[in-house]
């Protein structure tokens, strides 16, 4: 079986016949298939996901309705969010609700990990799916392979750990419990695939997301200014972000106001409770600041800014996708920034400048006093919002890392190794060989 690729050689564009040399051979797809009728009496193909963050709710709905399009009798199971609901995933538990970072976060809710992952253990033993397809989310989502792999299922891993920037060791437990890595990025696959373990470069969903989704043209043009320009506010998709990294974006547009009062500044929430929290948090600060918040129109938000503050995340890439220059912050408590210290192996935290490996989004962490990164976050945007030359100097290098790295079509790729190495009958799977 194929381990893995040299940079130089990853494409987004492999034949069919690369997929199927992938798999293991027509033997593996009888024996699954034998099990499948064995377990289920026959029944269609199935494939149980378990996927802990908002944006892999995205990713994971978007690859749901690809397979269900090429296999409409398929059955999905699984744990994620509301997204994946919608495209047909019977939810077992919505665990995106329970997104959290740092180890702190993490404790409280360490029993009710511990009894999801008794509930996944026993349904995966009765129901023996197909396939096993996780989506980030490792702290929990390799307890959910080793169960997975207990049970002889083959485990899939779309959108990997990012085990190259903290706690490699964690390297192990894919080795052990984890078929096949299905990464969005380049150097990622070539830092798996180093490591001996079996990595396909896929693109990254977020590409396709961009190139499908219609934007709402109506409120584009309600919210194209006739003069001034348009900053963008993002405050993260997980609640504990929100609370630490809005005053700081908020106490930021207020500054950058006083600077630029031509500026209109537009939110982009990712949850209608976030969204009151931050205008409820604007309003008692008492800032007279133009500022309006929104649920579900990030992409618009992004489309029409001229520039944005943001906190790290994965939609970043949906920053360089469409061209938008932004400044990154991300706050951390002191004892979490000093135990990242020892376990973080990497120069950025934004996946645009660890691709470009160089700091094309300015980054700023937050250790205890607020004032340095919101004083550089307001520097960062006035500096662009004073000279547009800038601005499009920065919108250039953006555009030239996503022809690069930008091809759509990532979650098509993905459907097509999962569904040949995976979900098709034997015969086909000969005829396919």
């Amino acid at each position: 079986m194929q381990v893995g690729v040299k940079l130089s050689s990853l494409r987004t564009d492999f034949p069919i016949d690369g997929i199927v040399r992938l798999c293991d051979g027509v033997g593996f797809h009888q024996n699954r298939f034998a099990l499948r009728r064995a377990s289920d009496g026959g029944a269609g193909m199935h494939v149980f996901f378990s996927v802990g963050e908002p944006s892999g709710d995205q990713h994971a709905a978007c690859l749901i309705d690809e397979l269900r399009r090429r296999q409409p009798s398929l059955r999905v199971t699984g744990y994620g969010g509301p997204l994946m609901e919608q495209a047909g995933c019977q939810l077992l538990f919505p665990l995106t609700n329970m997104a959290v970072m740092g180890i702190f976060a993490v404790i409280p809710k360490l029993w009710e990990f511990y009894q999801l992952y008794r509930k996944a253990k026993d349904y995966l033993a009765r129901h023996k799916p197909d396939v096993v397809v996780l989506v980030d989310f490792p702290g929990f989502n390799f307890w959910i392979a080793k169960a997975a792999k207990a049970q002889g299922i083959p485990v899939a891993y779309y959108m990997p750990p990012q085990l190259w920037a903290w706690a490699p060791w964690r390297i192990r437990k894919v080795r052990k419990f984890v078929d096949l890595v299905l990464s969005g990025l380049p150097f990622e696959t070539e830092w798996y695939a180093k490591r001996g373990i079996p990595a396909l470069y896929v693109g990254h969903p977020f590409f396709d997301e961009v190139a499908e989704h219609p934007l709402d043209a109506s409120f584009l043009r309600e919210w194209t200014p006739s003069r001034g320009r348009t900053v963008a506010l993002l405050p993260g998709s997980r609640r504990h972000e929100v609370e630490h990294n809005w005053p700081l974006l908020q106490e930021a547009a207020r500054r950058l106001y006083a600077r630029h009062p031509n500026t209109q500044f537009l939110i982009a929430n990712y949850k209608e409770s976030q969204r009151q929290w931050c205008q409820n948090e604007y309003r008692n600060s008492g800032a007279e600041v133009p500022l309006t918040f929104f649920v579900g129109k990030t992409s618009e938000i992004i489309q029409l800014a001229d520039c944005a503050m943001m906190v790290s995340g994965s939609v970043s890439l949906e920053m360089l996708a469409r061209g938008t220059p932004a400044t990154v912050v991300y706050c951390a408590g002191r004892v979490t920034y000093l135990i990242g210290r020892l376990l973080v192996t990497i120069k950025y935290f934004s996946l645009p400048n660890l691709i470009a490996n160089r700091p094309l989004m300015p980054e700023h962490l937050c250790v205890g006093d607020p004032e340095p990164a919101i004083q550089a976050l307001t520097a960062d945007v006035d500096r662009w919002l004073s000279d547009p030359a800038t601005l499009t100097q920065i919108q250039a290098e953006f555009a030239e890392l996503k022809r690069s790295i930008g091809a759509a079509g990532a979650t098509k790729r993905v459907a097509e190794v999962i569904e040949h190495r995976w979900l098709m009958p034997p015969e086909d799977f000969a005829k396919a060989a």
